[in-house]
């Protein structure tokens, strides 16, 4: 399917109309990448979907995970899915990937050598591709932003990247975002 929008470079934005999305992280380097959302509510409940806590599309927060498809090292056609079905009660959505094994270590991860991209594809579908942007080192990189804050969802290629030694805390992520 031809990507009727593709956002290459950080900072770039497009508005979606959409309330449901399904969004697919792809690469095919050698890394073990997972997917996350980390979620603030319009109540400002916050919360992250992860491969240790996959979520749900039919009860909150409406957010599910295909669950950890690149485990190990691995070289191939490499993908992990989430599946967004209810945008409206959310004011931040925020697509984070983190190199399994350099968040471990706390070292620097892969992303600047990496062919990671998003496609996103909405329930009209109409398809989005995000691609990371960044020369920074680090193991955890927000890939996007869902700003569904104010009338319009904007969408925003964010490629920010950050090091973390372990990852417990959903605090930890959004510490990365400022």
């Amino acid at each position: 399917m031809p990507y009727q929008s593709t956002l290459i470079t950080q900072g770039t934005e497009t508005f979606i109309t959409v309330k449901s999305l399904t969004i697919t992280m792809c690469w095919t380097s050698a890394v073990d990448l997972d997917l996350a959302a980390a979620y603030q509510t319009k109540t400002g409940r916050q919360g992250l979907v992860h491969f240790a806590e996959l979520g749900s599309t039919d009860k909150f927060p409406f957010i599910k995970l295909s669950g950890d498809q690149g485990i190990g090292d691995r070289q191939g056609n490499n993908s992990e899915t989430l599946w967004i079905n209810a945008l409206d009660d959310m004011d931040y959505v925020w697509i984070f990937c983190w190199d399994y094994g350099m968040v471990q270590t706390g070292s620097h991860g892969r992303f600047n050598d990496c062919d990671i991209t998003l496609q996103l594809i909405d329930e009209k579908d109409k398809s989005i591709q995000v691609k990371v942007d960044t020369s920074e080192m680090g193991n955890v990189c927000c890939i996007a932003t869902l700003d569904n804050s104010q009338q319009e969802t904007k969408l925003i290629n964010l490629s920010k990247v950050g090091t973390l030694r372990g990852l417990s805390k959903l605090e930890q992520l959004l510490n990365i975002l400022k």
